[in-house]
Parts: structure tokens; sequence; C-alpha cells
């Protein structure tokens, strides 16, 4: 149980759906409710269709160019460690993505489903929380379940955006990106310790 917590912890930090949410609100700002509604269905829709790529197929992409997970393991834990700290220190998910709103034609793709949702963070997640080498297809599928659900809850507050910032606010969105930032780069530095420790553990063995 603790085992799915923490995938559900992770996935939430690396999507962020709280901090999504005043980004919608800018690319759908003077549309209709129907409007929106279809704008979220779709970037979310979308935003699972991009991560249960990287699911299936990224470890495959790997191993296709030899590039040992243990190394993506790393290099993905940097990226994350990156991503976190400007979460952290920079500006926050919003005040980033909101400004990227002016210049976005397709907004349910850019910038809500990719990079606010279907982020490099998460995408990278998806590769390293399904490890074929430590990960049997129906835990796979369990993780792949869990990440799911955290869209669907993506989704739900979509669909409440306008409620959800009034409770909220801009600053409070800030503050919830932050501490997901401060979370994720914990999990970061995790997962570069894991790399480095698998790496040479298989170059003792061989």
């Amino acid at each position: 149980m603790s085992e799915l917590l923490a995938a559900f912890i992770f996935f939430f930090a690396v999507i962020d759906p709280i901090g999504t949410v005043p980004v919608f609100i800018a690319v759908t700002r003077g549309d209709d409710a129907k409007f929106k509604r279809k704008v979220a269905l779709k970037a979310v829709g979308v935003s699972a269709l991009v991560l249960l790529f990287f699911v299936l197929a990224g470890e495959v992409l790997l191993n296709a160019i030899n590039i040992p997970l243990s190394a993506f393991q790393i290099a993905g834990g940097i990226v994350l460690l990156l991503f976190a700290l400007s979460m952290i220190f920079g500006e926050s998910k919003p005040e980033t993505e909101i400004k990227s709103v002016r210049n976005s034609t397709e907004t349910a793709i850019f910038p809500l489903a990719i990079p606010s949702i279907a982020s490099p963070g998460a995408m990278l997640a998806a590769v390293l929380m399904t490890r074929n080498t430590e990960y049997t297809w129906y835990e796979q599928l369990i993780t792949s379940s869990i990440m799911l659900s955290v869209l669907v809850i993506v989704l739900l507050l979509l669909l409440l955006a306008t409620h959800v910032h009034k409770l909220i606010g801009d600053s409070g969105a800030s503050i919830i990106s932050r501490v997901m930032g401060l979370i994720l780069s914990s999990v970061a530095v995790n997962n570069i310790l894991g790399g480095i420790a698998h790496y040479f553990g298989l170059s003792v063995v061989a």
C-alpha cells in the first residue's frame, strides 16, 4: 500500500495538477463553458496518450540505441532535479507556462497537454517507474493506472478550474507548485543514487 501511495505522490508531483489550473484559466479566458470542457478533455486525452507511449515504448527505444537503463535513470534524475529546482527557486510552473499562452494557437496541445500536464519530468517518470527489468507487467499496469488516476484528477480540476482558482488563487497555486518541487527534488536525488548504484553493480558483475 505504501508503494502505491509513493507512486501516486511521485506522479502527482511531476504532473502537478493544481499548477495546471492557472494555465488552463489563462488559456480559456473569455471562452464559454462548452469550449472549456472540450479543451480540458482534449488536453488530458493527449497527455494520457503521450505518457502511455513512454510507458510502452520508452525502454524499447533506449535498448534500440544501446543506452543502459541505469544511464537513463541517472540522466532522468538530473533532469528531474533541474526541473524541481526550477519549480522551487525560479518562476513556478503556472507563472512560466501562462507566459507561453500568448503565442499559442492550439491551446489544448500547447501549453496545456505539453509541457504543462505531460511535462518532461512526467515522461521520464513514466519510463523509470515501469522498467521491464524491475517490474512485472502486472506491476507496470498498476503503475500506469495510478498515473492515469492522477490525470483524472487533472481533468476534474480543469472542469472545476474557476472554483479551484477562486479558492487557492495564483499565490496558492505557486506555493503548492514549489512544495511539489521540493518533493520531486528528493525523488530525483534518489533516482540518481539508485542509477549510480545499479550501473556500478552491473559493471562489477560483468
